[in-house]
């Protein structure tokens, strides 16, 4: 079950159903249900009586808002004609209800990234309509009574309560043109209003609890199926690497989960690969992989020029990285055989005992790859020795930009963790990067860097 928070508002009124703005940010996880995906993700779900009003994505990747009476009338539902497919990137979302607008098409509008989007229908609701968000029903915030967010990562989730706010409350553009959060918007958050900032670890609905508001209202959420590690490093302002969920960048679908950030498979003897959502072509990067246990792992990277689709489809068979000669890519198996451009060099340390944490450091400036286990490097590798490539495990000449990739072939629905900075699962030590970005088991070498876009604008 994923995580999700529930509140139930005392009172409510007619003011603050009719007018309301929702705003938030969501980074979409895995995103295709034939390959396990999400159906559909709840952004807000409030039910009672027969009566739903909620506001989703939907199994197709568009967004909806439906505001249904029971019995059928009335019915209100608007879907996007536009798409939301990109699990690399954070979007904001703001929804403006207004149902005393005269004009239709201004009482329920939609916002990505600052700009107005379309409907594909037209059914807006009647001009006054009261609708069930912000009823006195309970309010959830990431599930249904049959569906989930499912991994989606959320941040800044606000609601004004009897209050119309355009997007440019909420947001700006920054001087790169990227679309960021206004940290602490100067907005009315009505009676029923509350700002979830997901700072807190608690389940309760107080101050300290994940589901804590920080609107000064007290509106505090209770949450369920909270996990052990809530809270990430992924934040809009600095997004950081995942697997990449789409169908096209997963050859044989394994199973991804924890936002991305674990991968498994259910069926014995096929390696399933996943490629992830970041690259670089210069610098010199660090991430980990941590053994879940009971399968066999693979990690490494993938020269995207190289390894295509059809590529791997037309060699047949297994897929992970290394196994195409001449693609400029490497994977490190957890029993401690090493492959690279089609090659295999067997006998390297293994890492295959449940939390073995295996780190990659890839020197992309001087074309050199490097591997401890458990904080030990293999063959004496040295990633600070720049050209003289001590202990490489693989000199490698990319023709286009290098993505991490992993594979497994599974046995009892078991992986890898995967760790690019962000860990979905608890670090008992904890080191950043020399930036302060990341939160990894093990040092970072000096000169590596977490792979987040703050760090690929600096260096990648």
């Amino acid at each position: 079950m994923a995580t999700y928070l529930t509140r139930t508002a005392s009172s409510t009124t007619d003011a603050q159903r009719k007018t309301w703005t929702l705003s938030f940010w969501v980074k979409p996880a895995n995103m295709n249900a034939d390959a396990g995906g999400a159906q559909e993700y709840h952004y807000v779900y409030q039910t009672g009586g027969g009566s739903t009003g909620y506001f989703r994505m939907d199994s197709n990747q568009k967004i909806r808002w439906r505001d249904y009476t029971s019995g059928g009338s009335p019915d209100y539902l608007k879907i996007t004609n536009r798409l939301f497919r990109d699990p690399s990137a954070w979007y904001h979302i703001v929804l403006r209800c207004d149902t005393t607008q005269a004009t239709a098409a201004d009482r329920i509008r939609l916002y990505v990234n600052g700009e107005l989007q379309e409907w594909q229908n037209a059914n807006y609701p009647a001009q006054n309509h009261v609708t069930f968000i912000n009823s006195t029903n309970p309010y959830q915030i990431g599930e249904s009574s049959t569906n989930s967010l499912r991994s989606t990562y959320l941040s800044q989730y606000i609601m004004c309560a009897g209050q119309s706010y355009a997007p440019t409350a909420f947001g700006s553009t920054n001087a790169n043109g990227i679309w960021v959060p206004i940290s602490q918007p100067s907005v009315t958050y009505g009676a029923n209003g509350f700002k979830l900032d997901f700072a807190g670890t608690g389940t309760s609905a107080d101050a300290s609890g994940f589901g804590a508001d920080t609107s000064g209202n007290n509106n505090h959420f209770a949450t369920t199926a909270l996990g052990t590690n809530p809270n990430t490093k992924d934040t809009p302002q600095n997004n950081f690497c995942t697997f990449n969920g789409v169908a096209m960048n997963r050859f044989g679908y394994p199973i991804l989960a924890e936002g991305n950030l674990k991968i498994t498979d259910s069926s014995n003897g096929i390696w399933r690969i996943c490629g992830s959502s970041q690259g670089f072509t210069s610098g010199k990067w660090y991430w980990e992989t941590r053994y879940t246990g009971s399968n066999a792992v693979m990690s490494g990277f993938l020269d995207v020029n190289n390894y295509t689709a059809s590529r791997v489809y037309s060699a047949g068979g297994d897929q992970y990285p290394g196994n195409l000669s001449g693609s400029n890519s490497f994977g490190y198996r957890s029993n401690g055989t090493l492959f690279h451009n089609g090659n295999t060099t067997s006998g390297k340390t293994s890492w295959e005992s449940a939390g073995d944490i295996m780190g990659l450091a890839v020197d992309m400036d001087n074309k050199a790859v490097y591997a401890h286990v458990n904080g030990t490097y293999v063959d004496s590798g040295d990633p600070t020795s720049g050209a003289s490539k001590t202990g490489s495990l693989f000199n490698f000449t990319p023709t286009n930009y290098i993505s991490p990739a992993v594979s497994v072939s599974a046995a009892g629905n078991n992986g890898a963790q995967m760790n690019w900075g962000n860990p979905s699962f608890t670090i008992s030590s904890g080191n950043a990067d020399a930036n302060g970005y990341g939160n990894f088991e093990y040092a970072v070498p000096s000169g590596y860097y977490a792979v987040c876009t703050k760090n690929l604008a600096q260096y990648g």
